[in-house]
């Protein structure tokens, strides 16, 4: 359903000039952007560059590993959901200030493990902190400061996710190959989590943002969703079908970061492989984050819900079909382009379903189930490789999950979008 014209009226005046909006909202653009940069720490590109060295360190196959970390990460997604609601009765930099300090534990936590037991509490603290709380404190802050120019927001601060899989890989690489010693990088992680991180983005985030009078006015009139509670949300038919094809792309990326060791060995590539094409793919991240954010703001999050699937369908046949080098570039290109998508649509689409008034709890809710879908990722991908299905071969039946996924989406987005009319015509009649 298209927006009235008067909104759109609005909204195009609250539509600033890029580099004005960039000057305007510098600071809480680049908190969300540090955020999201430092959630690398918890991420399982990050975690998966020492994997090898773990296994080593403890005997572990790869599917005892993937184990391992699928136990960590379900840990973390069933206590997520009661952090994010922090969310809803703090301010975002309170709980920024206590996560940030956990995260940097958790990185020294790793190197002093002495047993598997204390290993996978520092990655269920990494999964937690980093990847779970980070990304949530960035995204619900940046949907609730900004609403006529949420999808622009947006597709600023998600490119700090790619910007760390572009510079974090490279650099761990040249620190474990000067120290000798892999423990040393995530040392200085925790060091730079409390001397920079910390600092900044608490000071960064103790300003509210408030909205001028033309932002104002356009938020008014979007104001077109009723706000759910954290009850309702969970007893809606409508949330486990967007679920069906939200899950693919952390559940797919995970997996296939998570066995890249793997990967690497299977082919023949050299140890730099898929270091040397992270930039690739972050490159493409930030492109098509800005070209995401752009089309939400001009239609709408619910329009574009059906298609963002269709570059990560290939990605995954690139992983299943392509063996020679190159492949593992098209791959990061293609999945580039979906992180785009994905992270600049997933930060919007909720306020527009859900609404704002339970932003924090609801997101908690939606992250938790992500987190779970990255933690299932390695732990059965890892299984079947170990009973002689190879990584290649379970590509292609992701692929087609896509692929029917986005037939599911569609179905939800035209769901979602009668519902919000059918509630904003009788608002507008009470």
């Amino acid at each position: 359903m298209p927006p009235p014209r008067d909104l759109k009226a609005a909204m195009s005046k609250a539509q600033t000039p890029l580099p004005a909006f960039i000057r305007d909202n510098a600071r809480w653009l680049a908190a969300g952007f540090l955020l999201t940069f430092f959630s690398s720490f918890g991420q399982t590109f990050f975690i998966g560059l020492s994997g090898n060295a773990m296994r080593a360190r403890f005997h572990l196959s790869g599917g005892e590993f993937g184990a391992l970390y699928m136990v960590a990460t379900l840990a973390s997604a069933s206590t997520l959901p009661m952090l994010g609601r922090l969310l809803d009765i703090m301010p975002g930099w309170k709980v920024a200030r206590f996560c940030l300090p956990l995260l940097a534990l958790a990185c020294v936590l790793v190197t002093l493990a002495p047993n598997v037991v204390l290993l996978t509490v520092a990655i269920y603290m990494l999964r937690l902190f980093g990847q779970g709380m980070m990304t949530e404190i960035a995204f619900t802050e940046t949907g609730r400061w900004f609403v006529a120019n949420r999808g622009r927001a947006m597709s600023l601060v998600v490119p700090g996710q790619p910007a760390g899989t572009a510079v974090f890989p490279v650099v761990v690489v040249l620190i474990d190959s000067a120290s000798g010693n892999w423990h040393v990088a995530w040392l200085c992680s925790a060091a730079v989590l409390l001397l920079i991180a910390l600092p900044a983005i608490v000071g960064l985030m103790r300003v509210e943002r408030i909205p001028n009078a033309i932002e104002a006015q356009a938020n008014a009139r979007r104001a077109v969703v009723r706000d759910w509670t954290r009850a309702e949300v969970v007893r809606d038919p409508i949330l486990y079908l967007l679920l069906t094809g939200l899950l693919a792309p952390p559940f797919i990326a995970t997996t296939v970061f998570f066995h890249q060791g793997y990967l690497t060995a299977l082919r023949g590539y050299s140890p730099l492989t898929f270091a040397a094409a992270f930039p690739v793919m972050s490159v493409a991240t930030v492109i098509f984050g800005f070209v995401c954010g752009h089309l939400v703001d001009r239609f709408g999050s619910l329009r574009l819900l059906p298609w963002f699937l269709a570059p990560l369908a290939l990605a995954s046949l690139a992983v299943a079909l392509i063996a020679p080098v190159w492949g593992i570039y098209v791959f990061m290109l293609l999945l580039g382009i979906s992180n785009g998508f994905t992270g600049t649509l997933l930060g919007a689409l909720w306020p527009e379903v859900y609404g704002l008034a339970n932003l924090g709890g609801i997101r908690a809710i939606i992250v938790s189930a992500m987190v779970l879908s990255t933690a299932l990722g390695p732990g059965i991908t890892g299984a079947l490789i170990d009973r002689g299905i190879a990584l290649p071969v379970q590509m292609v039946g992701m692929a087609l999950w896509c692929v029917v996924a986005s037939a599911f989406l569609a179905v939800a987005a035209r769901a979602v979008a009668r519902r919000n009319a059918d509630w904003a015509a009788g608002r507008a009649i009470a």
